[in-house]
Formats: structure tokens, C-alpha cells, sequence
């Protein structure tokens, strides 16, 4: 396992990483995983970026929160207060989705989680033939825990993304109170599910081929 650090400002020597992907022959699925306020969505999103600005059309994003059991099951199940948590995701729908990536030739079609409805939208995500390298990221890519341990046989390449405990708490307390929570209860989430589902996420990375640590 290689380790580099990452400013969290930009990509340069990981888009020459994700450039050499997308140049193997084939579609390549590249996993980002990390736990909740690590910077894996963000470091995706710029990935994706210049990604497009380098080679437009031949990279795409897709999430694994997309897989979110809808709400409305898990207040049928009592589980709305452990939204996030692993048994919270469709696992066995997101490797199916990632069989197909990687097994198909036309047009694959996926799901996108929506912040602001805490739902995901069905198939809006446009996977195209000429889309040669899938950019994946979520929690749980490399959880070494059944089914989700059946992810890292699907990627060609995996990334995990760790920052400072203090850091990424003081992060999440951030991105609740943006979502309009109230100072109490963002600090109640952050260091109730999202730290539980953080340790688990940071204990035991199934097989990085890259730790990214991201610097405060």
C-alpha cells in the first residue's frame, strides 16, 4: 500500500494516477472510501472535474450513498436514527450496480442520493459507453464485512482517504449545521451514529491500494 498526503486544494498527482486508469484498456472502476467528513466526496468532486476538463466525457461519478434504503422504509423499521449506518444501504444493489459497470458495454444507468430530500433520485446518472474509467466513493467500499466486503473485488483500484479524529468531528458538527440542525443536535449526530460509523469505517480498510491523508 503506497500513502501520499493530500492539502485538500486540488489534485494534481492524483489526477496523473487517475489519468494512467483511464488509460488502461477497457472501463476501470476507481473507489474512494474514507469515513463520514474524511473529504472523499470533495476530493472526488475535484477529481471529477479535472478529470473532465482533461479527457470531457471519458470519467463519471457514482455514489454509493445513492444506495441509501429510501426514508420512508427505515421509519418503518425504526431506523431513522441510524441513518448512515451499513445496514442503512441496499449493499446487495450497489454490487450489482458495479457487476454491470464492469460487465456491460451500452449505456448503464444509476441512482443519485439528493442531500437536499435525503433521498436518492432513480437512474439520472448516465454511465456511457465511452465513459472509460467509473469514479465510486462512499463509507463503505472497504468495509471487510459481508456483503460489502464483495466491493473490493470490483475495483481496479481503491483509494481511503483518513483526517485527523478532531478535524473531521469539527467538520461534521459544520455540515449539519449548514443542513439547518441545531447546534445540539448536529453535536448529538456527529458523536453518536457518524462517530460510530467512522471508527468502524476507520478500523480495518480492506486492502487500499493508495492511503490518502488529508491534511488538516
Amino acid at each position: 500500500m503506497e500513502r501520499t498526503t493530500w492539502p485538500g486544494t486540488g489534485v494534481a498527482g492524483l489526477l496523473d494516477r487517475a489519468l494512467a486508469l483511464l488509460d488502461r484498456p477497457g472501463r476501470v472502476v476507481l473507489g474512494i472510501a474514507g469515513a463520514p467528513g474524511s473529504g472523499k466526496s470533495t476530493l472526488t468532486a475535484l477529481l471529477l472535474a479535472e478529470l473532465e476538463r482533461h479527457r470531457p466525457g471519458e470519467a463519471v461519478g457514482v455514489g454509493m450513498d445513492a444506495f441509501h434504503i429510501g426514508h420512508r422504509v427505515l421509519v418503518r423499521r425504526g431506523q431513522t436514527g441510524i441513518k448512515g449506518a451499513p445496514e442503512t444501504f441496499d449493499a446487495v444493489g450497489y454490487l450489482h450496480l458495479l457487476r454491470r459497470i464492469r460487465s456491460e458495454t451500452g449505456t448503464v444507468y444509476a441512482p443519485e442520493f439528493d442531500r437536499d430530500i435525503e433521498d436518492s433520485l432513480a437512474q439520472v446518472v448516465e454511465i456511457r459507453p465511452e465513459a472509460g474509467l467509473v469514479v465510486t466513493e462512499g463509507n463503505y467500499l472497504l468495509l471487510d464485512a459481508p456483503p460489502w466486503d464483495g466491493v473490493r473485488g470490483l475495483l481496479d483500484e481503491a483509494w481511503f482517504v483518513h483526517l485527523d479524529d478532531a478535524e473531521r468531528q469539527r467538520r461534521m458538527v459544520a455540515r449539519h449545521l449548514a443542513h439547518g440542525h441545531s447546534r445540539a443536535d448536529a453535536e448529538v449526530r456527529t458523536f453518536g451514529n457518524d462517530e460510530r460509523n467512522a471508527q468502524l469505517v476507520n478500523a480495518a480498510p480492506n486492502g487500499p491500494d493508495l492511503w490518502i491523508e488529508q491534511l488538516p
